[in-house]
């Protein structure tokens, strides 16, 4: 149905109420992961190329590192998650986290071998993991539950500037840097410390968080866990081995003739329609059918595939990076609700580890089959694999009949 102006005027306030209502811990959230992001999608948006034309590492092996890392980073997640809830306390493995992902990126521009490189990708994730279940915890701490949506979604779409600002500063410095790819990885390192100095200062724990009274990670906790709360773990898990690493995104354009100065453009493309979305698809999280709006991004997702499978110009890639954006902006901050709404108080950080857990170990596995059909068939069979499986997830979402709310 089309929209009456009066029903925009209306969203558009409801968004400025979200906006004006949200608690300052959350933009604080926000800007410090969009700090660590600039440093990460710098870092990432070249990683691929470096590992691929610097260091000669062939594709199994990149999508070997980037599966491993990924996967560490979901693992490491149940764990922190678990003792953010034993503790009653989640700020300090927030900023820990950070600050491991910041000490680490030094290390990618001093890197002579692969090692080097798995080394440090596999500390930044282990911070990654360190910090991810107890902030996405904190949001829910932190948010009213009728605004849960728009705060994941404001983080996600402040994450997301990052994401695109990283990829663009790359485009700006491997010019000025006359295509030096160890020059252009240094400036990562400042945006990574304010990140950390940010949190430090500007995020306020809530003052009374009880620990959990039980402890985490226990046949017993999970016997609390309400139903709902494992329909969404496979749902997560499912979006996740149909969308694996983005360092094949970066791949595919050099692929159809990208130069390598300006790669970087295609997750500068993709994060300015991730981060465009994510706000909006929060707020509409909060009010319509969750099924439906992951039903549309797992769309996006077949579509994103499609054209990235049968690409032949740059042009072509950047349409399918775009396609891609926008099913991450739909799917990611829905997913972080839907865990939220459905897990105890007292056990919020678990229940993002392990949904965390379930996904990495998916995200491991799509990446090594991706870099697998990548070498063994082409890239257009790597793509194709992953629209496959979107569409399988898509077919089941409509098939299934939800009794509950919030599926």
């Amino acid at each position: 149905m089309e929209e009456t102006p009066v029903s925009q005027t209306r969203l558009a306030a409801a968004n400025r109420a979200a906006l004006g209502a949200m608690p300052p811990s959350i933009w604080a959230l926000g800007l410090g992961s969009m700090f660590m992001d600039t440093s990460s999608e710098l870092v990432h948006s070249l990683l691929p190329i470096f590992m691929a034309s610097v260091l000669g590492a062939s594709m199994v092996t990149i999508g070997f590192v980037e599966g491993v890392a990924e996967a560490t980073a979901a693992i490491t997640k149940v764990f922190s998650g678990a003792i953010s809830d034993a503790l009653g306390k989640r700020k300090f493995l927030v900023v820990f986290g950070y600050g491991l992902g910041a000490v680490t990126k030094p290390v990618f521009p001093l890197a002579t071998s692969i090692g080097w490189v798995f080394t440090a990708r596999f500390i930044d994730r282990l911070g990654k993991g360190i910090r991810g279940a107890p902030r996405d915890a904190l949001v829910a701490d932190i948010t009213p539950p009728a605004l849960r949506g728009s705060a994941y979604g404001l983080r996600q779409s402040l994450d997301s500037v990052g994401a695109f600002a990283g990829p663009l500063l790359a485009v700006m410095l491997m010019t000025w840097f006359a295509n030096d790819i160890r020059a252009v990885l240094w400036v990562a390192a400042a945006p990574a410390f304010i990140a950390v100095a940010l949190l430090m200062v500007a995020v306020r724990e809530p003052e009374r968080h009880e620990p959990s009274q039980r402890a985490p990670l226990t046949l017993a906790a999970a016997a609390r866990l309400p139903r709902r709360y494992w329909l969404v773990v496979p749902v997560g898990a499912v979006l996740t081995l149909a969308r694996f690493s983005e360092a094949f995104l970066v791949l595919r354009a050099q692929s159809v003739g990208f130069a390598i100065g300006h790669v970087p453009v295609v997750m500068i493309v993709m994060n300015v329609i991730y981060a465009g979305v994510a706000y909006p698809a929060g707020i509409a999280a909060d009010r319509f059918s969750r099924r439906m709006l992951l039903i549309a991004g797992l769309a996006m997702l077949i579509a994103a595939d499609l054209v990235l499978a049968a690409a032949a110009a740059p042009s072509h890639v950047l349409v399918g990076a775009a396609l891609w954006g926008a099913h991450m902006g739909l799917t990611q901050g829905l997913l972080s609700k839907l865990v939220a709404d459905a897990s105890p108080v007292d056990l919020r950080g678990t229940t993002f580890g392990i949904f965390n857990l379930v996904s990495g170990a998916a995200l491991l596995l799509a990446s090594v089959i991706a870099g697998a059909l990548w070498s063994a068939i082409g890239a257009p069979a790597t793509f194709l694999a992953g629209a496959t499986f979107a569409a399988l997830a898509a077919v089941g979402l409509l098939a299934y009949r939800p009794s509950s709310r919030v599926t």
